[in-house]
């Protein structure tokens, strides 16, 4: 990361840090005009920030990865969505010729046969599709939580992501699961229904399960593979030492 670059982003630290979220999307959106970008799973978290732009009509553009392998409930909440706020968001698909190659060459279930197997499927359906929905932008807003998983504990509400070149921010990051809950019951959010039955982090519907009483955020996601392996590759860690002293606190 060069001087210059470390110098924007350990101003908007410091600008961001003294702003409640929504207000700080508002002041990205104008500090960077028309290339603040949003990207949604629908997850609860991701329904809070999506309130956030859409009610408020924030100037930020939102959209979702359509893998093909989502569940049925996962497309309810896509369609209330729209339908609550008079919205369109954009989906982004996988590149059609590499998922026909791979699903024809190793089968449609082969993400179960081996963690290579099920990396280039995330890479296909999720990881070169993100790459192009965020072509052009230069902040991409996440709906990461450092409660999610022990990596996402070391992450920054602004931070400087390496793989995609773009900065990345985090409004939700330090929040907890009660009060991620307690802003959808209060305003009235469209969520998931699979949250209310032992499902945190949903994915495709193929790699994703409940968990059980006692595991952590992340155990049902790719269950039968081990622990330390559970990432998609959408979201990669910073360099370290990349932000040093961009430290901040919420």
């Amino acid at each position: 990361m060069d001087n210059t670059l470390k110098e924007k982003i350990d101003r908007i630290t410091y600008q961001t840090s003294r702003l409640i979220f929504n207000e700080a999307l508002e002041f990205l959106s104008v500090e960077f005009q028309g290339k603040v970008t949003f990207s949604s799973s629908f997850s609860i978290e991701d329904q809070v920030i999506a309130h956030a732009i859409l009610s408020k009509n924030i100037p930020v553009s939102i959209f979702t990865l359509d893998t093909g392998r989502l569940f049925a409930e996962t497309y309810s909440v896509w369609n209330s969505t729209n339908e609550k706020y008079s919205a369109r968001i954009k989906a982004y698909y996988p590149n059609h010729s590499l998922l026909e190659n791979f699903v024809n060459e190793k089968g449609p279930n082969s993400f179960y046969e081996s963690v290579d197997n099920r990396k280039q499927c995330c890479f296909i359906r999720k990881v070169e599709p993100l790459k192009r929905a965020l072509t052009g932008n230069e902040v991409w807003v996440t709906g990461l939580r450092a409660e999610h998983s022990p990596d996402r504990k070391n992450l920054q509400l602004i931070e400087w992501d390496e793989g995609n070149k773009i900065i990345k921010y985090n409004p939700l990051l330090l929040w907890t699961t009660e009060e991620v809950r307690e802003y959808i019951s209060e305003h009235n959010i469209p969520y998931n229904i699979l949250h209310d039955r032992g499902f945190v982090s949903i994915g495709c519907a193929p790699c994703t399960r409940a968990i059980k009483s006692g595991e952590d955020f992340r155990a049902g996601r790719w269950w039968w593979e081990d622990a330390s392996k559970k990432e998609c590759g959408l979201h990669t860690p910073s360099p370290k030492g990349a932000l040093e002293n961009s430290q901040i606190t919420q």
